[in-house]
């Protein structure tokens, strides 16, 4: 079959919006994780962030990294910048900053979000969470939704991996 005769498919609702968060995520300013952020209800799009400072603040791509060392429970010190906002946490400040509830709410993110992200995604009442990577460091974070009730579907089950990990 040639190109122009090929049938179209369309994209499920979740392909669908996690192309959408692809294309935000390219407004990021930190190269650890150039990550997006989309929520969704009732098929619309509510809300949407990516990683960066704060408004008015140095971006990692114009400064650099504010990196913190964090020893993790098994004893391995891992590296975080904490310059920037996760993509996550900006599409929820989006809603608050503009009024808008999140309850009932699916969220499409880059991998797994961490524990400080899972705990304001259960507190604005979001029930489903869909998300193309693991995180290495998710265990609590799927264990909250777990008790939360939240849904948590992950696309490929692979570990996102970035800069200095």
């Amino acid at each position: 079959m040639d190109e122009k005769n090929k049938q179209h498919v369309r994209p499920s609702w979740d392909e669908y919006f996690i192309k959408i968060m692809d294309f935000v995520g390219e407004r990021a300013t930190c190269d650890r994780g150039r990550s997006g952020c989309v929520i969704v209800r009732d098929k619309r799009i509510i809300t949407t962030g990516y990683v960066g400072s704060p408004p008015g603040m140095p971006h990692c791509d114009e400064v650099g990294h504010l990196m913190q060392e964090v020893l993790n429970e098994n004893g391995q010190v891992s590296q975080h910048c904490v310059r920037t906002i996760h993509a996550e946490q900006n599409a929820i400040c989006q809603a608050a900053k503009y009024g808008i509830s999140l309850e009932g709410a699916t969220m499409y993110g880059n991998m797994e979000p961490c524990y400080v992200c899972a705990r304001m995604i259960v507190a604005v009442g979001i029930k489903r969470v869909v998300c193309k990577k693991r995180y290495h460091r998710a265990q609590l974070s799927r264990d909250l939704f777990k008790m939360a009730g939240v849904e948590l579907d992950v696309i490929e089950d692979e570990m996102e991996t970035y800069k200095n990990m």
